[in-house]
């Protein structure tokens, strides 16, 4: 039988805002390959939810509620989450959300209500994450992978989302800095940056101009799904990926590789 270069079994993966979405499917990536999961949502029937259909891959599964928002809660989750599982290899700090107002409608309040969940909250969760496998790595147990979900606002300005781009582009350089920190530990750190991809909460007919516009953009000519992200995920979990670190990789079909 052909070795399987891509095995997880043995590691252990927080996905956060992973009960549905684009976060549900990189758990459920990394469940296929053999990873246990660990998934945090907001919502705790919809986290029991997600947990029994990644237990079918034969894989332990925890789950918590977390608002990420709060800063305690992530720090105590987390901890949880250690004593539970025993280690964590690859955390992924996926947990956010996307509004849309004209930058003149950009009130204080709806700047820092994305900010605390899709910056703050994704930054306390790899700050922990820090933690953790840096003292793995000092005890002789080397090694880690840190993923963050970004987003093509990384690269181009959208219209009426200026505090999502700062959040997500804010996130690209922090981690850029902490695979420069976290390198010596043998901890990896970099980010994926998605096109536009349809989930089951973004799913709508008034979602349809978008999808053509982007599939007008394109080179491939199809819209991405949730599990078009599982191989990159899977790739930066695993220990193939030991050299590769502070990247920020596109997952968008070639649209930004495409002038016109």
């Amino acid at each position: 039988m052909a070795e399987n270069l891509f095995d997880l079994t043995g590691k252990v993966a927080l996905v956060t805002g992973a009960n549905a979405g684009l976060g549900l499917a990189m758990a459920e990536g990394l469940a296929r390959a053999g990873a246990d999961i660990v998934i945090w949502g907001r919502r705790e029937d919809r986290n029991a939810e997600a947990a029994e259909r990644l237990r079918a891959h034969g894989g332990r599964v925890a789950h918590r509620a977390v608002d990420v928002s709060d800063e305690q809660s992530i720090i105590e989750a987390f901890a949880s989450a250690i004593a539970e599982m025993g280690r964590l290899d690859c955390v992924i700090p996926n947990a956010g959300f996307a509004s849309m107002f004209p930058v003149e409608d950009m009130s204080s309040e709806k700047w820092h209500d994305l900010l605390k969940v899709n910056l703050d909250g994704a930054f306390y969760t790899a700050r922990e994450a820090c933690k953790h496998m840096k003292q793995r790595s000092l005890a002789g147990d080397r090694g880690g992978s840190i993923i963050f979900n970004g987003s093509l606002a990384v690269f181009t300005g959208v219209p009426g989302m200026t505090h999502y781009a700062a959040a997500k582009g804010g996130l690209n350089a922090a981690m850029r800095t902490m695979a420069v920190e976290m390198g010596v530990f043998d901890v990896r750190c970099n980010m994926i940056c998605p096109g536009y991809i349809p989930t089951e909460l973004g799913d709508s007919p008034e979602n349809q101009p978008l999808i053509d516009a982007t599939l007008a953009r394109s080179p491939i000519k199809t819209i991405g799904t949730p599990e078009d992200l599982q191989g990159i995920v899977v790739y930066l979990a695993s220990d193939l990926s030991k050299y590769h670190t502070g990247d920020t990789i596109t997952l968008d079909g070639g649209m930004m590789a495409q002038c016109y």
